[in-house]
């Protein structure tokens, strides 16, 4: 308990004083450090009774992947349906005919500044575009689309500088709900989510795109992405794939450790997310572990696992670690929950902030951390500025962003993580990219 505690406080207060520092951009999957901290100044304390100032809007098609903004350019993914019925149900694969886009625009102004178009048939459950947010490395982003297509574009004019087929090229077809795990880049490499023998984890050149290393086979390689921790002296490399979570020297693919954590249905989703010296992992079927890592090697031990009624099971939204406690949305409930860390004991539940009060499945909010407040973007289309402690959920305000317009378990939702930068929010659904101005 105590050791939890300490290394929970000391993760706060080292975070608040690197939020002093000024960060523009959000260039990949939940913001520079992929860590769910939005750490510029200058942000509202509260929303304005006239409401946000929307700065501009402008037309997007299909797509799950949220925004990525660098360089005063906001980078999207998404797909322009041709023929085919979308379903939007768990029970089978949709087959699609479309292409996808990368597109490009003004951060300040949204014009368009350019596009990439290639024609990409979906046979796919819930096939409403691209899963992964683009991944911006200074002159270069990345993309992975829904069907396996990887991209290394330049950023200045959308020129491809590489490009990859990973259904082709490793011999797999795409995942039950697509290619989800967002692409990472580290140093010289870029690292995917594959699948196939011994390809569930892939690293790249990042200019070249030439395989540096492959490792880990498994039955099916999931939808989480490689998520780069620093612990005991060096980096790990985390992969959850369906059968375990496992940390990897990043340089030569070598497995360090493996823990078995199993999700219903293949669906290793969320990032493990990282405390002090734990780690804590989840996803549905009451498939929960924390860990505690080495502090002397790569190592790692289970402290304890979910039960029916502990623990917060993750699907769509990554949880949020902070102060002993975890912040998460229950898939099978739609609850955002409030859980000690140190035993998993549910501390308390709301529906406030995801459906807006009703249970439903896989309801949905993506929590983000501004200082001591978080901005949570709801599956309503709502933003909400909250307050989240051990004691309770308090809203402080709320705004209505997007209209909800893709389809899931008989509702309709926006389910595509925002991205915050100078000074605003960045937002998508399946018609319209949407930026909100929050300067104080």
């Amino acid at each position: 308990m105590r050791a939890i505690l300490f290394a929970a406080k000391a993760a706060f207060v080292l975070s608040f004083f690197v939020g002093t520092a000024v960060a523009e951009d959000w260039p990949q999957w939940l913001g520079p450090q992929r860590d769910s901290v939005w750490r510029e100044q200058g942000i509202v304390r509260e929303f304005p009774k006239e409401g946000l100032k929307v700065l501009w809007r402008v037309p997007v098609a299909l797509g799950y992947a949220g925004p990525a903004v660098a360089g005063g350019r906001v980078f999207v993914a998404d797909y322009v349906r041709r023929a085919g019925e979308a379903t939007s149900g768990p029970m089978g694969r949709d087959k699609l005919e479309g292409s996808e886009r990368v597109q490009c625009f003004d951060a300040a102004t949204g014009k368009l500044l350019w596009k990439h178009e290639y024609d990409c048939p979906y046979f796919i459950s819930y096939p409403d575009g691209p899963r992964c947010t683009p991944t911006v490395d200074g002159d270069r982003v990345y993309t992975l689309g829904a069907e396996g297509n990887l991209f290394c574009f330049a950023t200045a004019d959308g020129k491809v500088l590489w490009s990859k087929e990973l259904k082709k090229e490793y011999a797999i077809e795409a995942p039950y709900w697509g290619f989800s795990g967002h692409p990472l880049v580290d140093g010289e490499l870029l690292f995917c989510l594959v699948g196939g023998k011994e390809s569930v984890a892939v690293a790249f050149d990042k200019r070249t795109g030439k395989e540096v290393w492959r490792s880990m086979t498994a039955p099916e390689p999931g939808y989480c992405p490689p998520t780069m921790i620093q612990h005991a002296g060096v980096k790990q490399l985390l992969y959850w794939h369906p059968e375990s979570v496992n940390s990897l020297d990043p340089q030569t693919g070598k497995v360090h450790w493996s823990i078995p954590l199993k999700p219903d249905f293949n669906m290793s989703i969320t990032a493990p997310r990282m405390l002090g010296d734990f780690l804590y992992a989840s996803g549905i079927g009451d498939a929960a572990a924390l860990m505690k890592l080495d502090l002397t090697k790569p190592a790692a031990e289970v402290v304890w696992r979910g039960e029916p009624k502990n623990a917060v099971y993750c699907a769509n939204s990554t949880p949020y670690l902070l102060d002993g406690t975890i912040y998460g949305v229950d898939c099978r409930t739609g609850a955002m929950m409030g859980v000690r860390l140190e035993d998993g004991k549910r501390l308390w539940q709301t529906f406030k902030p995801t459906t807006g009060g009703a249970r439903a499945s896989h309801g949905t909010a993506f929590i983000v951390r501004h200082e001591d407040r978080f901005f949570l973007m709801a599956e309503t289309g709502d933003l909400i500025l909250a307050k989240l402690t051990s004691e309770g959920y308090e809203e402080l305000g709320r705004f209505h962003v997007l209209a909800p317009d893709s389809h899931a378990f008989g509702r309709n939702v926006v389910w595509s993580h925002p991205a915050f930068a100078g000074r605003c929010v960045f937002a998508r659904n399946n018609s319209e990219l949407v930026c909100v101005s929050l300067t104080e």
